[in-house]
């Protein structure tokens, strides 16, 4: 706590070795002696410590009292080990501002360090001034490290914890493809190609449009090199990572052809109220189109903002365009469709309409025809169906515009010539006596005076 030219030398020197400004190093050297002077000085009320920036002498005044610099100096070894710690940590917390304010400006920006140690999962790089974090979910997962690999990533997060900054490199972000192509492709650097899109599947592949603003430059064959040589730095940086360079357009269409590629597309339909494009490829591109797994519809649909639907030639629409499409012809609804809809919703719907006879008689018949006839009923059905008719004094006679009679009819007729089935007969009467008995069979269901016979032996 001595104070005097060695002191400003001091500082002058931790300044230049901390990269901090002189200034913070003074205000500390005053936090630190005033926090040890409140060891000796316990009862003042007021207490102000200075250090002189030329002659590095300490100056204070306790309740109003100049106090001199010999006695700043001399209090004691509790005071010096209090300067001590105050005096390091404010250092140590105007070293961590700093690299704060360095490391927030540099967000998204690609920087190069050294894998130093694993902490779990995370891989701690040295950045020569500091420490990075590489997580896990930031790295790519074909990817693997070793202590003392150099590694390039892009900065994703700068943030305070507690009294330390933490940096976040990631290298499965989209910000790292862009600055590996500023890097390696002078035209990017310059502005004279831009890149208006891109999308990526970290590991895998990635897929970025790019427009040229000289005539004169192609940008594709710019960012591809002579024989692919820049490309190529690119894809080895990425271990292998396949990239395709597409031409950006203006056009939805022209963009959607050429993220496609090299499936060849037939036609394009565009959706603007849902975002959807269908498009339409030969049944052998298919496969193609879509890509391993839908990768290249994917990313083809992240890069131009479409929700792109690939179908064959001879497919149909997705459900979703068909029922846009039938919304879009059917029209708005009337006041009689709107009465209609909100009575279904409620439950208060009209009442549903009695089936015609005629109607119920064909669906009737219509269902016992798939169902296996019993011969004993058929026959039991005739008879009583001749019975009434007899009874009733039906007399059948033929259509006047020369129909055939029909097929009841005639039948009954050629019966009446015969002589009675007894088997016909006593299975009419089985048909007619079981389900009263089935109904009621405490009651007897016979009229006065009839005498009820056992059914005829077959």
């Amino acid at each position: 706590m001595q104070g005097g030219p060695e002191l400003v030398k001091f500082v002058q020197a931790m300044a230049r070795e901390k990269g901090l400004d002189e200034e913070i190093l003074f205000d500390s050297l005053e936090a630190a002696m005033g926090a040890a002077a409140r060891k000796r000085f316990t009862e003042a009320e007021e207490l102000e410590i200075s250090v002189n920036r030329s002659t590095g002498a300490f100056n204070g005044v306790v309740d109003g009292r100049p106090v001199t610099s010999q006695e700043l100096e001399s209090l004691g070894r509790i005071a010096a080990q209090t300067f001590k710690q105050v005096l390091l940590q404010r250092v140590r917390e105007a070293e961590q501002d700093k690299i704060y304010e360095e490391f927030i400006e540099k967000r998204g920006q690609l920087v190069t360090g050294s894998v130093q140690r694993f902490e779990g999962d995370n891989i701690i790089c040295d950045l020569n001034q500091t420490e990075a974090i590489l997580p896990r979910h930031e790295r790519i997962r074909t990817e693997t490290y070793h202590v003392g690999d150099r590694i390039r990533a892009v900065i994703a997060d700068v943030k305070k914890v507690g009294h330390r900054v933490r940096i976040v490199l990631s290298r499965t972000h989209t910000d790292l493809i862009r600055r590996l192509f500023e890097l390696e492709i002078p035209e990017i650097a310059d502005h004279i190609i831009e890149i208006k899109a891109l999308a990526r599947e970290a590991g895998f592949r990635t897929k970025l449009a790019v427009v040229s603003y000289d005539s004169k430059v192609d940008c594709v064959g710019a960012c591809v090199g002579i024989r692919g040589s820049r490309i190529r730095n690119i894809i080895d940086e990425l271990n292998g990572e396949k990239i395709d360079i597409i031409r950006w357009n203006e056009s939805p269409e022209i963009l959607i052809m050429n993220a496609l590629k090299p499936a060849e597309i037939l036609s394009i339909t565009l959706d603007d109220e849902t975002g959807e494009a269908i498009v339409t490829v030969a049944e052998d591109q298919l496969s193609l189109a879509i890509g391993r797994r839908g990768q290249n519809v994917r990313l083809a649909a992240r890069l131009t903002g479409w929700d792109v639907n690939i179908m064959g030639a001879g497919g149909e629409l997705p459900e979703s365009m068909k029922r846009h499409r039938n919304q879009a012809s059917e029209g708005p609804l009337n006041a009689q469709e709107k009465q209609l809809l909100e009575s279904l919703k409620t439950g208060e719907g009209p009442e549903p309409v009695a089936v015609a006879d005629a109607a119920e008689e064909e669906a009737t018949t219509d269902a016992s025809e798939g169902e296996e006839r019993d011969p004993l009923l058929e026959m039991a059905r005739f008879q009583a169906a001749k019975d009434e008719a007899g009874a009733a004094g039906l007399t059948h006679t033929a259509h006047a515009d020369g129909d055939e009679m029909p097929e009841a009819t005639a039948s009954t007729n050629s019966n009446d010539e015969g002589d009675e089935d007894p088997l016909a007969a006593a299975a009419a009467r089985m048909m007619t006596e079981e389900p009263a008995a089935d109904s009621q069979p405490e009651e007897d269901q016979s009229l006065p005076g009839e005498r009820t016979e056992p059914p005829a032996a077959g």
